[in-house]
């Protein structure tokens, strides 16, 4: 964690200014092509001005759907004052933020989420279930959000939040340095991913005057000690002028893995009854006694595997955890026939034999992936599934809290794309099990198999 003081000289403004990369710097708009959504998450009242403004400005004028979300209510911006209670600054800092939406972005919608100021690490899992549940389905929406390295607790918590909703919802990702570019120095930023936003003269102005609405963080609040300014004039030149620069950093979402790094067995494979019960299901539902190329994507730790190899001759499973994965390489480590490999699917979708796998399995995993993934997901096991090739599909039927997506939806998307037909259904209260499969390619019941 960086330390640093609002009040310190910091670095100046022209300082960044005159660095040889900030004229190199690639420019960014609003692609109406690929966003009608905007989606500002602000940790703090005002935050969105600083960083944001500007594009906001843009969003509203160009007719894009504008939500604006505040994190916290700011009510421990002056944790001294003799003036104003902590309540009376959170009422404060609201109204300013509508006076400041009204400047940038009137039509936008508000969003209260009233977690605590100064306790954003502590209520990151809160935020981020927030924000997927506003974005939903992803894919034309662009979410910007403070930088998840800008120093401050609560900026970074707020960015490492946005950046896994991106990545569970499939929204574009930009993200705002505030207090980076008073601690910050030119010689070790970031560059590489700086983009820059170059604002008109009415984006600019709004940008300015919607600071200005901010009056108890750019002005002090009296002139008794613990009601100084905390917003001053150093600070602010970092935000005046025709341009607004941001990160664009690749969406990240390491929950699963940390879910496997802090607990051996996540899921209670080996000890719960349900799951159990559903490998037994899913075993008994596959269609054929033995399978050339089985592909299991989600392994976790290797437990339904196990049980799998059995009817494989050739098994490969995959999942995106490093923890998962060393958890069922250790598990499955005397089956010859089994193979374990990470992969971030869709993106890194394994080699496909040459004749195709003719079994693939997709086991509670599918509402763990973007709506867009999923589909790109679809798209692979298509090319990838060999004529004769079976398809199983198995997910939890509750809702699947922090994620856009349930068992059900899954399940709709894979049938909808009618990648093979379904051939057999299970469902109870808890699990929805599909197999699709072309009829004709099963083996006659009354044969061996």
């Amino acid at each position: 964690m960086v330390t640093f003081s609002h009040d310190g000289p910091g670095t100046q403004a022209e300082d960044w200014a005159a660095h040889p990369r900030a004229a190199t710097m690639p420019g960014l708009d609003l692609d109406p092509d690929d966003v009608d959504r905007l989606v500002v998450l602000a940790a703090h009242p005002d935050d969105e001005s600083l960083g944001a403004g500007g594009l906001l400005s843009r969003a509203h004028r160009r007719g894009i759907v504008v939500d604006v979300v505040a994190a916290t209510d700011g009510e421990a911006s002056h944790p001294s004052s003799p003036s104003y209670s902590a309540a009376e600054l959170a009422s404060m800092r609201r109204a300013e933020l509508r006076c400041a939406i009204d400047v940038l972005a009137p039509a936008a919608t508000l969003h209260h989420l009233g977690l605590p100021d100064g306790g954003l690490a502590e209520h990151e899992e809160d935020l981020l279930t927030a924000l997927v549940g506003l974005v939903g389905d992803g894919r034309r929406t662009l979410v910007v959000a403070p930088w998840r390295h800008d120093g401050h607790s609560d900026h970074d918590a707020a960015g490492r939040a946005a950046a896994a909703t991106a990545a569970r919802t499939g929204a574009h990702l930009l993200e705002y340095p505030v207090w980076h570019w008073h601690w910050g120095e030119p010689a070790t930023a970031p560059w590489e991913h700086f983009r820059v936003v170059h604002l008109d003269d009415a984006e600019s102005a709004a940008k300015a005057n919607a600071q200005g609405a901010h009056r108890s963080q750019v002005e002090p609040l009296s002139e008794q000690p613990g009601d100084e300014v905390l917003l001053g004039g150093n600070l602010l030149r970092h935000f005046a002028g025709t341009s607004e620069i941001y990160v664009a950093e690749a969406p990240t979402d390491l929950a699963l893995d940390d879910l496997h790094a802090r607990d051996r067995d996540p899921w209670g494979a080996d000890s719960r009854w349900y799951e159990a019960r559903k490998r037994s299901l899913l075993l008994a539902a596959l269609p054929r006694a033995s399978f050339r190329h089985g592909l299991e994507v989600g392994s976790s730790t290797g437990a339904f595997a196990a049980q799998l190899s059995a009817r494989c001759q050739d098994l490969l499973v995959v999942d995106a955890s490093a923890h998962a994965v060393a958890a069922a390489r250790t598990r499955l480590r005397d089956l010859d026939t089994v193979r374990v490999e990470r992969a971030v699917v869709p993106h890194e979708w394994p080699a496909t034999p040459e004749n195709g796998f003719d079994l693939i399995v997709i086991s509670e995993v599918g509402y763990f992936l973007s709506p867009r993934d999923l589909d790109d997901v679809v798209e692979r096991i298509r090319a990838s599934l060999a004529p004769d090739g079976v398809l199983v599909l198995c997910h939890w039927r509750h809702e699947v809290v922090g994620w856009p997506l349930d068992g059900p939806a899954v399940h709709d998307v894979v049938t909808a794309a009618d990648v093979r037909p379904v051939i057999a259904r299970y469902r109870d209260r808890d699990v929805e099990m599909l197999v699709l499969a072309a009829p004709a390619e099963l083996p006659d019941p009354r044969g061996n198999g």
